[in-house]
């Protein structure tokens, strides 16, 4: 391999590089592991890795996206883990402009978990599959031993059918571009830290946890031109445009001031000390698209969400974020786990 290993924190000094629970959230670290360990050992060449990848078949183009959940606890509030799942790889396939067409879902059971809750998360998972209008076709089940799985895993797979002659993703980003948020950001990482109740911290809010499909549609239904999308889940919204500017190979400024953050989420990440650019939605998504077309995206975003914004542009070479006093700063990723088992 030509990039050396920089994982600091060995576990011990014999045991060389290992996996940190901060390779996990969605930050630097997330990207190192992926692009000097994982991405290297598996063949895999270089260029972006989305969250679904597009295949060509003779019915045209697919999407295909896999997901991982292993959140804690499994039913918060706002949503679970069932839901999370389902609705999870929906919107990874909806990122590229996907309609849903079929679901895998994988059960790593623990040993000692309810029956009762296993069958309410199934539930739930079979619910949300129904209102995103995809069926779950396949999957399996094992068991492990207790205290192995915090009770319940999920793996999902997805396929959908991408319309003709659409082409979303960091390749299309122009500068002068239009970055818009589609809600107010980290309602979820807020949601799940209260739920946890390791810091006698409460709240009134919920996950933000909703299928995005619909969304991207009625965009694309309206004729714009989408350029880029990316659902904002580990790594918030800082993770997420640093992926989008760093495959497009330019930069972006966006002003603090008006990206929409609710009043309590950001007296809890003033509270903790953590920074609400970073933490994980489950129903919110950027997306990047021509100056001009920024106005009518943002009036249809606003009919579901109505805290949708314009929050900024593509231009330059660096991720730059403006505060309310003018002062520019470069808007820095989450460099390990904040909040981990989130989703």
């Amino acid at each position: 391999m030509d990039t050396p290993l920089e994982f600091p924190c060995p576990i011990s000094p014999d045991d060389g590089p290992a996996v940190l629970l901060g390779h996990g959230g969605g930050g630097l670290l997330s990207q190192q592991l992926l692009e000097r360990v994982i991405l290297p050992a598996l063949g895999s060449g270089g260029g972006v890795l989305l969250d679904a990848a597009t295949l060509s078949s003779e019915a045209g183009q697919l999407a295909f996206s896999t997901d991982g959940h292993v959140v804690r606890p499994l039913e918060f509030p706002g949503g679970d883990i069932g839901a999370l799942a389902v609705i999870g790889t929906v919107n990874d396939l909806a990122m590229l402009g996907a309609t849903p067409l079929a679901l895998s879902l994988g059960l790593i059971l623990e040993e000692g978990l309810s029956l009762g809750t296993l069958n309410r998360l199934l539930k739930s998972a079979a619910a949300a599959a129904a209102r995103c209008g995809v069926a779950i076709v396949t999957g399996d089940t094992k068991v492990v031993e207790r205290g192995k799985a915090d009770g319940l895993f999920m793996t999902t797979a997805g396929i959908g059918r991408i319309p003709p002659g659409l082409a979303i993703g960091p390749a299309a980003i122009r500068s002068g571009d239009a970055i818009l948020v589609s809600g107010d950001l980290g309602r979820h990482g807020v949601a799940i830290l209260a739920a946890r109740q390791e810091l006698g911290f409460s709240t009134p809010l919920v996950s933000d946890l909703a299928p995005l499909h619909g969304s991207v549609q009625t965009l694309l239904a309206a004729g714009l031109e989408l350029h880029a999308l990316r659902d904002l889940t580990r790594g918030g919204l800082a993770a997420a445009l640093h992926e989008l500017c760093r495959g497009a190979g330019l930069g972006g400024l966006v002003h603090e001031p008006v990206v929409p953050i609710h009043p309590a989420v950001a007296a809890a990440c003033e509270l903790l000390g953590l920074d609400p650019l970073t933490m994980a939605n489950e129903g919110r998504f950027v997306l990047v698209l021509p100056a001009p077309q920024a106005q009518t995206a943002l009036e249809l975003l606003r009919r579901e969400h109505p805290r949708a914004a314009i929050i900024g542009r593509i231009e330059g070479q660096a991720l730059l974020l403006e505060t309310s006093l003018g002062v520019r700063r470069p808007l820095e990723p989450g460099r390990g786990e904040m909040l981990p088992r989130i989703c």
